[in-house]
């Protein structure tokens, strides 16, 4: 019997001496403490005290707008309300067949030139595996073009000129971020 260990520093596998007698030595010792679950820790029981653990407890890539904004959050992308209003508004509250089939939040377009997620273009829109990707592609978006906006009016005023398509979409937005409180989920 032959024991090897990896060596990082030259990147190959080295045989570690150690004779037959003793390998089957510490194999008996190793089997003798797992079927007696010894070598196994006890776990404690964990409890679920919060409706939060109940929604991260779903699969993991079913959408809810809790999901949402945790991974806003984990992502620390400036303006997070603005960002959850523009996945309000370009979903029609999660409502849009593009969000539902495509799992796209944003409305995006399948980019041509910044790194992307998008699986192809369905519906005029780019689609995703998962509501997640769609999130991390429009951080991609953000890297790309809004990177630069060191207020909310700059990144209003870039979401304006390069992102809309609807007129007065920035007052929409507004509305959003106002009318839901959407500043307070991210204090």
């Amino acid at each position: 019997m032959k024991l090897y260990r990896y060596d990082s520093k030259t990147l190959q596998f080295k045989q570690i001496p150690i004779s037959t007698k003793v390998f089957k030595v510490l194999l008996i010792i190793f089997l003798f403490f797992l079927f007696l679950g010894i070598s196994m820790p006890k776990v404690e029981k964990q409890y679920i005290t919060d409706v939060e653990d109940v929604i991260l407890l779903k699969t993991p890539n079913e959408f809810n707008e809790e999901k949402l904004i945790l991974k806003l959050k984990e992502l620390n992308l400036p303006y997070p309300h603005i960002t959850l209003a523009q996945s309000k508004l370009e979903s029609g509250e999660f409502s849009s067949r593009i969000f539902k089939e495509n799992h796209n939040l944003f409305g995006m377009k399948e980019a041509r030139v910044r790194i992307n997620l998008a699986q192809g273009t369905q519906y005029g829109h780019a689609y995703y595996n998962n509501w997640e990707e769609s999130v991390l592609d429009y951080a991609f978006w953000y890297a790309s073009y809004a990177r630069k906006c060191k207020t909310e009016n700059e990144f209003f005023q870039l979401l304006d000129q390069q992102y809309a398509e609807a007129s007065q979409y920035v007052s929409l937005l507004k509305n959003i971020i106002t009318n839901q409180q959407l500043k307070e989920k991210f204090n």
